[in-house]
């Protein structure tokens, strides 16, 4: 997800590099790139300029302009407009104490409130709740039909009524859940192709005879400004609770992501990011963020990996985010977590892994390389996973034959194995354009091959990263040349 404004904005940012002291003028011709990536993701017109707005103001003060290297101090800045345009978020849901809490779901049709319905059931019955799902929908006979097959397969209850209207439904349906000890009701509403006077009223007076505890706008990403024109209206309706943003696992350009909270001043407080039940997850804006100027997102990953791993205690889950913030794992490790990778989807994987797109080439299918990579480290033996460093050219000649390989292969599997630990390993303890300067470069064409420029400059491996003394020697030393 993201990828447009992804490039685009990381390629602003990039040439902001190498300059010995920024300008007004040097800053001014970013934000001019930085607000035309915005835009062709769609973010909203108003949401663009108050942003470029506020971070030119900030990164043009004396403080940034002294520094020795004020581009750190820019990316930062952008980072943390970033996090602040997309929250904060608060993730809990008031839940009543003396009767069931009611939870109303609304939105456009097409935008996926009956499997979000399923979705949210399935995470609130995870956190030990009793959810009743109350097919509200009579517009479409279907969809009384679709949230009758999530709730067998969630073994959630599901309240339905037809024919009947989506008041009388609603209201019968809190009724059954205080006689059946449901503690939380979950109201999937009809939606129409467009905002009607009949689509408003008729959600007023399910407000108003329910009164539920939270009003969720569920919205497809991938419309963009139109799904946060159609968030203004319904929470000028309804006044929302919160937001839930469906289908980013998809094409998405960010434009719902960036300017929905700002315009509308209602969190996002859940994501959609595939077709699975277990497919919503909490919202993070500093994560987001994080994606966005393309530094991956580790922590996700380890909770996404943890949470397919039911077995995993807390304590477990600590040592595995240490071990991959600290790039401390060897090949037995990385192949622990193949089978989950595979149930997370290769594109979040590769998405959120600091260097693991270099492990798949550009036309390769990522199941295959999966599968090839899995093929390797089975063919070794359980000394050379724990210690890669053993593996000499008969071991890997071995290896070769035992997955249907070539031993250059092996040698270039494992010395891109090792650049990832130790890029994560530095990653840990690296400042926000260090960790953005290093992304990127690894990133080039050719950047993992032994003896790269990218590599030298970055000095990956060696433990060594350039202070600001000896980058500005550096640059005394490319005016002399000059």
């Amino acid at each position: 997800m993201f990828e447009g404004i992804q490039r685009n904005l990381s390629e602003a940012l990039k040439k902001l590099r190498g300059r010995g002291r920024i300008t007004e003028a040097n800053i001014r011709d970013s934000m001019r790139e930085i607000r035309t990536a915005l835009l062709e993701a769609d973010v909203n017109f108003n949401v663009v300029n108050e942003f470029i707005q506020r971070v030119t103001e900030r990164s043009v003060g004396q403080e940034v302009l002294k520094l020795l290297d004020p581009s750190e101090q820019i990316v930062n800045i952008v980072y943390q407009e970033l996090v602040q345009l997309m929250g904060p978020v608060d993730h809990r849901i008031p839940m009543a104490k003396d009767r069931p809490t009611v939870l109303m779901l609304c939105g456009l049709q097409g935008s996926g409130k009956t499997t979000t319905a399923g979705k949210l059931a399935l995470r609130l019955r995870d956190e030990g709740r009793k959810p009743l799902l109350v097919a509200a929908d009579l517009q479409r006979p279907a969809a009384i039909e679709q949230l009758k097959i999530l709730g067998e397969q969630l073994n959630v209850p599901v309240y339905s009524e037809f024919p009947s209207d989506p008041v009388t439904v609603c209201r019968n349906a809190v009724a059954q859940a205080k006689k059946a000890l449901q503690d939380i009701v979950i109201l999937d509403t009809a939606g129409r192709l467009h905002i009607d006077d009949q689509l408003i009223d008729e959600l007023r007076q399910i407000d108003k005879q329910c009164r539920p505890d939270s009003v969720f706008f569920v919205c497809d990403s991938m419309t963009g400004q139109d799904a946060v024109n159609s968030a203004k209206a319904f929470n000028d309706a309804l006044d929302l609770n919160g937001v839930i943003l469906t289908k980013l696992d998809g094409d998405t350009r960010g434009g719902a992501a960036l300017s929905i909270k700002e315009v509308t001043k209602v969190p996002i407080k859940f994501i959609g990011v595939g077709e699975k039940l277990e497919a919503l997850e909490l919202f993070h804006p500093d994560r987001m963020a994080q994606r966005i100027i393309g530094q991956g997102d580790l922590m996700g990953l380890v909770e996404k990996v943890a949470k397919v791993q039911q077995q995993l205690n807390q304590e477990d889950l600590q040592k595995q985010q240490e071990k991959l913030k600290k790039g401390d794992f060897n090949l037995d490790d990385f192949r622990k977590q193949f089978e989950q990778i595979k149930k997370l989807g290769m594109k979040d994987m590769i998405g959120a892994m600091p260097g693991m797109a270099e492990m798949v080439p550009a036309d390769e299918d990522p199941e295959a390389a999966l599968k090839r990579i899995q093929g390797m480290i089975d063919a070794m033996t359980k000394d050379e996973r724990r210690n890669p460093d053993i593996i000499d050219i008969s071991r890997r000649r071995r290896i070769a034959a035992g997955s249907g390989t070539q031993p250059h292969e092996i040698k270039q599997f494992l010395t891109q194995f090792e650049q990832i630990r130790t890029l994560m390993r530095q990653m840990a303890s690296m400042s926000m354009w260090q960790r953005f300067k290093m992304m990127h470069g690894l990133g080039k064409a050719g950047a993992f091959q032994p003896g790269s420029q990218v590599l030298k400059q970055n000095k990956v491996g060696t433990g060594h990263r350039k202070s600001a003394k000896e980058r500005a020697e550096e640059r005394k030393k490319k005016k002399k040349k000059r």
